[in-house]
């Protein structure tokens, strides 16, 4: 049951923090390169997450 949990708030952090990025690249006034950090951050706490959630067991 906490592993079906951890998925699905895993996936659902997932896909906010993606259509967070994703939704910066839709404005015309905004190039790929000043939403390039955006995406680095975004990857790095996607990592984390995962990592914190099903990696990191030291119970």
């Amino acid at each position: 049951m906490n592993k079906i949990t951890s998925i699905i708030g895993c996936v659902f952090c997932v896909a906010f923090l993606i259509g967070l990025a994703t939704t910066l690249t839709r404005s015309m006034m905004i190039g790929f390169l000043d939403v390039l950090p955006v995406y680095i951050l975004m990857a790095l706490v996607i990592v984390m997450m995962l990592y914190e959630a099903f990696y990191d067991k030291k119970k």
